[in-house]
């Protein structure tokens, strides 16, 4: 099956009068000062870090408990690739359940977090380079409730996805995330959800009890985009197939590396890199999970 047979097609719809005319009591009761929320790039590897206590769902706990609570979360995930920009624009996302072959505890998971259909246009009314769809079919893939339900369990604040527009290169993703930026001073936590190394196929499934096992490549990459990040080198990032050989092996295909560049296009420039879950899985997959801000 081709890549493109696994992209999703998706429409947007109308938000409602009501939600309009609420439009500004949002914005208002949003903070507006100074205060920036920080961004996070997260790892989320495989969705069984969503139910299991593991180094890595505890970090994330962690690191919620470590910022300022959000008003509401965007997240960018690698599992919602589209023809277009969406976000999702209902009342209460569904929890999907995209994966096959995981315990029935994983099916029965329900993250029932409310969505906000007007900071669902907010965020629509802010990207202006492309046109924005109001989305209300999709709801939450495990890139983001996998993770929110970790940081966040009690579902009490609202989370919206925006899709990644698979048609697109690199430099289109990190262009477009920063008119995003005014909601970082609004009270949005906004997530990408991905991976920065990930091969599936070539996963050592003997060693996926090994800490911190990975292939050379894959430590080379893994180094790599660490050293770039931690030196601003944005430009690097982007063009990221020209940084070694080792690249097509780390990122075959750019679905799970496309959301740590919204984080890196948010990126201010007096906002240093803190990593953390740092580790190699498997021998080609890496947790390395970064916050700026």
């Amino acid at each position: 099956m081709k890549r493109k047979d696994f992209l999703y097609t998706v429409t947007g719809g109308l938000i409602t009068m009501t939600a309009l005319s609420g439009l500004k009591r949002f914005t208002d009761e949003l903070p507006s000062d100074d205060t920036l929320m920080p961004v996070l790039f997260i790892g989320h590897g495989s969705p069984m870090n969503g139910i299991e206590n593991n180094i890595f769902s505890q970090q994330w706990a962690k690191t919620a408990n470590e910022i300022m609570k959000p008003k509401a979360i965007l997240v960018i995930s690698a599992h919602w690739l589209t023809n277009g920009t969406f976000v999702t624009a209902m009342d209460n996302p569904k929890t999907i359940h995209d994966f096959g072959g995981f315990p029935d505890e994983l099916f029965a998971v329900q993250y029932p977090a409310p969505g906000d259909p007007i900071l669902a246009q907010e965020t629509r009314d802010l990207i202006q380079s492309t046109n924005v769809g109001l989305n209300h079919d999709w709801g939450l893939d495990h890139g983001a409730w996998t993770v929110v339900r970790r940081m966040y369990p009690d579902a009490s604040i609202p989370v919206l996805q925006l899709s990644i527009d698979y048609s697109k290169p690199a430099a289109y993703h990190y262009e477009l995330a920063k008119e995003l930026a005014a909601l970082r001073k609004k009270g949005v936590l906004i997530i990408g959800s991905g991976n920065m190394v990930h091969n599936l196929r070539m996963i050592a499934w003997d060693k996926m009890e090994v800490p911190n096992f990975g292939f050379d490549w894959a430590i080379e990459m893994h180094e790599l985009f660490k050293q770039k990040i931690t030196a601003g080198d944005h430009t690097a990032l982007i063009n990221y197939e020209s940084l070694s050989k080792s690249a097509r092996l780390a990122i075959p295909t750019p679905d799970h590396y496309f959301p740590l560049l919204y984080i890196l296009g948010l990126q201010e420039k007096n906002e240093a890199p803190v990593f953390f879950n740092d580790q190699l899985v498997a021998g080609s997959l890496n947790m390395t999970s970064v916050k700026f801000g």
